[in-house]
């Protein structure tokens, strides 16, 4: 199929062709049929299938079937709301891209910024507002905001809004909405909690799911090496080293743990940024931009401000630490052997992050391969003085000493590894025996 077949209008196939795309992928053939008929939509889809086209494109359609009633000052008819500033300007880009035949006026309001413009291009009136929720807030508050025309909602990477505590924003600004409205919702993760507010949102949708989140691309090569927490730093910048890495995006559990590896790796000269959400708007944007011009070689970033990096030939993903959402680990490997180029995700794993391992696995019905030999091992004594935490651990912990593989194809077993007594946590060396 073509985008000719989904019956879009001239202006917006011109702008296609003009970036060079002529096929759909599966989730706009899906969805865009739908949204030009005023229905409803929900959405699963991970990140990477072009969920954005699929709903920019028959919005911007619509809006330009509905462009002759529009009398004296522009008033604002679709809301996007999405998590982070990334992904507000890559919505804000694909829209000014799509619909630049169009002469709709649109604007990207975030936080972290000075408001003044913002505010600003406001009173002047716009058609389309993509936003973050706390920004739009202050400024509903403000009185800058009025919601009362909109046509269109769109709230997007809704699993990861719940993550981020944006819920409660979210259930402030959904009353301000006009009840006759098209509404569509999208998440990569669908569990009762995301349905449940699916629910509270759309009318008689129709649901589009496209590449389940437990698949992993086969371009994508995986590998975990199991080490101690306290040598993990150790073991990134032997790696780093021994395979030659000149671009890498590291992800971290926390803000705190981006930062600290970062100082980590500048203390053995490998130059390294951390983006997250503590970090200004600014200060991401030259991260991202040093990296993707390989002025540094390493960026580090929690789950949360990587969704909307695109990163064009990144070969190298490492999970420094082990998402405690297994969905998670699918969207970071992601990263890399995208349009069919081949790539390779790493995982750190220690003792304490066996279970969320074997969740993985169970998600994406595969055992991560295991790299045995390394210089800093999970050694018996190792094993012998750990002390779980929990249940979970514990159960985990015991299927690991038992070894081989179990009757569901999950992992057991400790491997024959050699003893090392020191555990130093020394990021300039390996361990000395």
């Amino acid at each position: 199929m073509n985008f000719t077949d989904l019956k879009i209008i001239e202006p917006i196939l011109n702008a296609l062709v003009a970036e060079g795309y002529t096929k759909p992928t599966p989730i706009q053939e899906k969805a865009i049929p739908i949204v030009l008929n005023g229905t409803d939509l929900l959405g699963c889809a991970q990140t990477g299938t072009g969920k954005t086209a699929a709903f920019a494109i028959p919005i911007l359609q619509l809006l330009a079937s509905k462009k002759e009633e529009q009398r004296g000052k522009r008033r604002t008819k679709v809301l996007i709301l999405t998590p982070t500033r990334e992904l507000a300007s890559q919505i804000g880009e694909s829209f000014k891209t799509y619909g630049k035949g169009l002469n709709f006026v649109q604007m990207v309001i975030f936080g972290g910024v000075n408001q003044n413009p913002q505010v600003n291009t406001l009173k002047n009136g716009i058609d389309i507002l993509i936003a973050t929720p706390g920004r739009l807030l202050d400024l509903m508050n403000q009185g800058h905001v009025h919601l009362d025309s909109i046509e269109f909602f769109v709230l997007d990477e809704a699993d990861r809004m719940l993550d981020m505590g944006f819920i409660h924003d979210i259930k402030r600004i959904l009353p301000k909405l006009p009840k006759k409205r098209q509404s569509l919702f999208f998440s990569a993760t669908m569990p009762l909690s995301i349905a449940d507010l699916a629910n509270s949102i759309l009318t008689k949708p129709e649901t589009v799911k496209v590449d389940p989140v437990s698949s992993t691309a086969d371009t994508v090569k995986q590998e975990v090496y199991h080490v101690l927490k306290g040598m993990k730093r150790n073991l990134l910048k032997h790696l780093i080293d021994e395979k030659k890495m000149d671009s890498v995006l590291v992800f971290s559990r926390t803000k705190h743990g981006a930062d600290r590896i970062t100082k980590e790796l500048a203390k053995v000269n490998i130059p390294a940024s951390a983006i997250h959400g503590d970090k200004s708007q600014g200060a991401r944007e030259r991260a991202l931009s040093q990296f993707k011009e390989r002025k540094i070689k390493v960026l580090v970033a929690t789950d949360i401000a990587a969704r909307g990096i695109d990163i064009d030939d990144l070969k190298w993903v490492l999970n420094y630490d082990l998402p405690n959402e297994p969905e998670a680990y699918v969207h970071r490997i992601g990263r890399t052997g995208r349009a069919g180029a081949s790539g390779t995700a790493i995982s750190f794993c220690d003792i304490d992050e066996r279970p969320y391992l074997k969740d993985i696995e169970k998600l994406i019905r595969k055992l991560v391969p295991e790299i045995k030999e390394h210089p800093f091992p999970i050694t018996q004594k190792d094993e012998d003085e750990y002390q779980p935490t929990s249940k979970k651990q514990q159960k985990a912990h015991n299927g690991s000493l038992q070894g081989g593989q179990g009757q569901d194809g999950q992992r057991g077993g400790q491997s024959n590894r050699p003893k090392n007594k020191n555990k130093s946590s020394n990021f300039r060396g390996k361990r000395k025996s």
